[in-house]
């Protein structure tokens, strides 16, 4: 009796890459996530959207908005991003993150890992992002029924050198989304 064998190619992991998306409440960012993992999956990627709300309802819950509860939530975040990544997924993450110091641990934990990371800034003008208002919360930070908003009463520190700026009141989600993609294919991520 003769064996066949089959010769077969080693097929690595899947390349994954955190693609993160920060900007003020309102900016689109989740928009644009939804719109950008959608056409992802439908290439056939593996994709998860790690949402800002949805990791604080569960994540993250019980931490407040303090600038140390608001640093542990983006460590939580970059931690679990960062392992999605490394592991073949490409881990969305819409969250508003307002501080430079938070973004750049996350950066270097992925660099010391060697897994892609792209950070692109949702840059839409706070006076837009007060009109969309999809949370209602600049209408109850003007009422003075919220203290501690991002970009009218708490800082938000924009990223100095972003891979990509989106400004998302000049385009639509899918032209948003598209310009994500076409980073991600000029880094060779896709």
């Amino acid at each position: 009796m003769t064996t066949a064998t089959t010769a077969r190619t080693p097929q690595g992991p899947a390349r994954g890459a955190t693609i993160w998306l920060t900007g003020l409440p309102s900016s689109g960012k989740t928009t644009v996530a939804r719109a950008l993992a959608g056409r992802l999956r439908t290439e056939g990627h593996r994709v998860e959207v790690l949402d800002g709300d949805e990791i604080r309802r569960f994540l993250s819950a019980g931490l407040g908005f303090s600038r140390e509860d608001r640093n542990t939530n983006v460590q939580r975040i970059g931690l679990v991003a960062e392992v999605l990544a490394r592991n073949g997924v490409f881990a969305v993450v819409p969250v508003i993150a307002p501080y430079a110091d938070s973004r750049e641990a996350v950066r270097k934990r992925h660099d010391a890992s060697g897994t892609a990371y792209l950070e692109i800034h949702v840059a839409t003008p706070l006076e837009v992002c007060s009109e969309r208002d999809v949370k209602g919360l600049y209408a109850r930070q003007a009422a003075g029924a919220l203290k501690g908003l991002t970009g009218v009463d708490d800082p938000y520190e924009p990223p100095v050198s972003p891979d990509l700026i989106l400004e998302t009141q000049a385009q639509t989600p899918r032209e948003s989304a598209d310009s994500v993609r076409a980073v991600m294919a000029a880094r060779a991520l896709i």
